[in-house]
C-alpha cells in the first residue's frame, strides 16, 4: 500500500475492534463521573488554552474580558485542559505504536489539497464557534449528556447525525474516486 507521496507504509497494525473501543470509552466516561464528578468534553480545554495564549499577549484585556476573565489568571488549571492534552498525546502515541503516524491530507481524487484544507478549516471554525456558543462540544453533549439521558443531549445527537448526512450530500462529489 502506498501513500500520496509514494512512500510505502511499514506493516500498519489493524484498527481496534470498535465495540471494544466503545466499551473502553464508556469505562473512561464512568471513571470521569466517579473520580471527578463531571463528564468528558474537549471545547472547554481548547477555550482555556486560547485564554492562556491571550494572557501572554494582553493579560489585562483577557482578565477584563467577559468570556475569558471569569477563568482568572491561570485558565489552564482545569481538568478539561489536561484531558484535551492527554487525548492528543495518547492518540499520537497510539498512532506511533501502530505504525500509522504520517503527515498527509485525506481527500478524494476530485478535491485538491488547498480545497480540502479550506473545507477543513471552515468546518473547524464553525464547529468550534458553535460548541462554545452551545457551552459544550459533541464530546460533552453526546457522551456525557447522552450517558445522563439528558433530553437536550439526545435531541442534539439526532440533529448532529441528521446535519452530518445533509452536509455529506453537498460534499460527496469530492470523494468519488
Amino acid at each position: 500500500m502506498t501513500t500520496e507521496m509514494g512512500n510505502t507504509r511499514r506493516n500498519p497494525k489493524p484498527y481496534w475492534n470498535p465495540y471494544l473501543a466503545g466499551v473502553l470509552l464508556g469505562l473512561v466516561l464512568l471513571a470521569s463521573f466517579v473520580i471527578l464528578g463531571a463528564g468528558l468534553g474537549a471545547s472547554g480545554g481548547i477555550a482555556r488554552i486560547g485564554a492562556s495564549l491571550s494572557m501572554c499577549v494582553a493579560a489585562s484585556h483577557t482578565l477584563g474580558s467577559e468570556y475569558f476573565g471569569k477563568w482568572g489568571a491561570k485558565p489552564l488549571n482545569y481538568y478539561l485542559v489536561f484531558m484535551f492534552v492527554g487525548t492528543f498525546v495518547g492518540a499520537l502515541f497510539s498512532a506511533l505504536l501502530a505504525n500509522r503516524a504520517r503527515i498527509q491530507v485525506e481527500r478524494g481524487a476530485a478535491a485538491s489539497v488547498p480545497h480540502r484544507l479550506a473545507y477543513a478549516l471552515a468546518g473547524g471554525v464553525i464547529i468550534g464557534f458553535a460548541s462554545r456558543l452551545a457551552q459544550g462540544c459533541t464530546s460533552g453533549q453526546g457522551l456525557s449528556g447522552g450517558a445522563l439521558l439528558l433530553t437536550g443531549s439526545l435531541v442534539f445527537l439526532v440533529c448532529l447525525f441528521a446535519s452530518g448526512y445533509a452536509t455529506a450530500w453537498f460534499v460527496r462529489r469530492q470523494w468519488h474516486d
